[in-house]
């Protein structure tokens, strides 16, 4: 059973590397998880926690108990912040080259759209970590000429995945899905600029008006919220947007079973989970056509991509999707998830990153694993 020590920023619900490669894996591998700031809530047992309280001097007296706790087979970074405070603690202490070849580093999103702080951190870990993981092609490629070359041959791919078991169980356990027969546009992640949600505001009023019946449901939380809901009453739609916020992950699984379309107008993603998770609940999406959902709809003609920004587009799909029978949106559903199924589950997500553990930084292809 491997040792893995994952170093992130946030232990919260929504915290994707909590999700996909701790909870799932108990009793697969001896987890342990050092955060940054304080921790939104508390892991299983199985999981040793060393928790960080938001400073730096917090985050190294974490980072030390977690070190001085035992041996790790690998040390896993999450964060350019901490891709560069983890090298800094591990050449603190003695004997530092063994932990220093133990270094995974994951980019988790494409390079455009981090910040221009977050850009300069990463410089340290795309130099010095023995292997660099990319959550898509799309975000290995959207690194400038020269970060590749600094990378080198240390790269690999490890493409993200849907949980579609937890999917399955929360719907299954669900009370009862939606009966009241409106037609229900859904979309999930942060609102912010980056994602765009104003877009598909427009694109919704646009598409249906203070008219009909149909339901924009709009998951998560960030900076537009206020904006969002401004725009909602300017447009009366008050009646027909839920702006819900965060809710708990498993009512998001049973939101997507409920819904009729999936849309994100997203600019920059990395490889989006809530896309995959949506699909995997079965229902069909639009996207915008940026790199990133190109990789996810790669040989999926029955997944529409709009230009981002393109108000028009988006709306005449949604109201395409709102024209079709039902049955004929739930044949697309299906076929979603079986693509999900085929190529973005975390079984394969788990068994390639076993891989890059178990791997040295240097004996394999360029962006390849065995």
């Amino acid at each position: 059973m491997l040792r893995v020590l994952h170093v992130i920023l946030m232990l919260g619900e929504t915290n994707s590397q909590y999700n996909e490669q701790c909870l799932p894996l108990i009793g697969q591998r001896d987890l342990s998880i050092c955060t940054y700031f304080v921790p939104r809530l508390t892991p299983p047992p199985e999981i040793a926690l060393y928790a960080g309280d938001g400073t730096l001097r917090g985050f190294f007296r974490g980072l030390n108990r977690a070190l001085s706790a035992g041996t790790y087979d690998v040390i896993h970074v999450h964060a350019p912040q901490t891709g560069v405070f983890v090298p800094l603690g591990v050449l603190a202490r003695r004997h530092p080259w063994r932990l220093l070849r133990s270094l995974v580093y994951t980019v988790h999103d494409s390079f455009y759209d981090y910040r221009p702080r977050d850009q300069a951190m990463m410089l340290m870990p795309l130099a010095v970590f023995d292997r660099v993981v990319f959550c898509s092609r799309s975000a290995y490629e959207s690194l400038p000429r020269a970060l590749r070359w600094l990378v080198g041959r240390r790269w690999r791919l490890v493409q993200n995945g849907a949980d579609t078991d937890r999917v399955d169980r929360a719907i299954a356990a669900a009370p009862r899905v939606r009966t009241d027969g409106r037609f229900t546009v859904i979309s999930v992640g942060r609102l912010e600029s980056v994602k765009d949600p104003l877009a598909l505001l427009e694109a919704f009023a646009r598409a249906f008006g203070q008219d009909g019946d149909a339901r924009l449901v709009l998951i998560g939380a960030g900076k537009l919220e206020e904006t969002l809901q401004a725009r909602t009453d300017h447009l009366g739609l008050r009646d027909h947007v839920d702006l819900t916020g965060l809710i708990p992950r498993d009512d998001v699984f049973v939101s997507y079973a409920e819904a009729d379309v999936f849309v994100s107008t997203s600019r920059g993603e990395g490889l989006p989970v809530a896309v995959l998770e949506a699909m995997a609940a079965g229902c069909p999406v639009i996207l915008s056509d940026i790199p990133p959902h190109r990789e996810v709809a790669e040989d999926a003609e029955f997944i529409p991509l709009v230009a981002p920004g393109d108000l028009e587009g988006f709306a005449r799909e949604i109201r395409r999707y709102e024209e079709m029978p039902p049955e004929e949106r739930r044949a697309i559903g299906r076929r979603c998830r079986a693509h999900v199924l085929e190529r973005f589950t975390l079984p394969i997500m788990h068994a390639t990153t076993e891989v890059v553990y178990r791997g040295s930084g240097r004996r394999v292809r360029a962006g390849r694993t065995p």
